[in-house]
């Protein structure tokens, strides 16, 4: 496989693998519920395990973009919409099992919770905002919104994905190790899209263009060929 530019065969291969790994952990989580293998507290187990599933997979969507920029592999691109469906995928089952392992659909407790556990609320929010970026993960949505404004809706992602780290921060309270670490590769995966950016000022600066100081108070012709 030419890695730098694989066939659509290669492609299609790659993603259906990707697909595959991306199912492993819900498998394996499946077998351990009814094999009775997750512990004293099976829901906590599980509840624990979507969690912590939802936020790995917006981090490795997020980490998508800089393996592209750091690696020239452009066609990785193409697994990124599909990364973020699983992470919705996730969320949503991390909400189900809440909402009906834990609390039975007790409405009462639910609101409760949302509106007095800061953990509860943070975390509510985070996938009231992922919401949209799912009905939005198409072709069709992209015609409809224009590239700039579809664009701008999905930058929530990093807004989403700060709020998991802090929903599992919160939720942990005394052991904070692992959302710590990744607390960090957040800040990583958003301190080089941030130097990127900031590059890409600087460039446009240094090449005068139209809106940059060196253009200010001055007029340009455009002479017509």
């Amino acid at each position: 496989m030419n890695l730098r530019t694989p066939s659509a065969r290669q492609i299609a291969a790659t993603k259906a693998f990707v697909f595959l790994l991306c199912l492993l952990p819900a498998v394996l989580l499946a077998a351990g519920w009814f094999g009775d293998t997750l512990g004293a507290n099976p829901i906590e187990a599980l509840q624990r395990g979507t969690g912590e599933w939802t936020l790995r997979m917006l981090l490795i969507t997020l980490a998508v973009t800089p393996l592209r920029r750091l690696t020239g592999l452009h066609w990785l691109l193409r697994l990124r919409r599909m990364l973020g469906l699983f992470a919705f995928a996730w969320a949503c089952a991390h909400l189900a099992n809440w909402l009906w392992l834990d609390l039975w659909f007790d409405w009462t407790p639910i609101a409760e919770d949302i509106l007095e556990r800061p953990y509860v609320t943070v975390g509510f929010a985070a996938f009231v905002l992922m919401v949209p970026l799912a009905a939005t993960s198409n072709a069709f949505a992209i015609r409809r919104l224009g590239g700039r404004r579809w664009q701008a809706l999905h930058r929530s992602v990093y807004a989403i994905a700060v709020l998991g780290v802090v929903h599992f921060w919160w939720l942990v309270k005394a052991d904070v190790l692992e959302p710590l670490l990744y607390a960090l590769v957040l800040a990583a995966l958003l301190g080089m899209r941030g130097w990127w950016r900031e590059l890409e000022r600087r460039r446009q600066l240094a090449a005068g263009t139209p809106g940059s100081p060196q253009f200010k108070g001055k007029v340009i012709r455009i002479v017509p060929r």
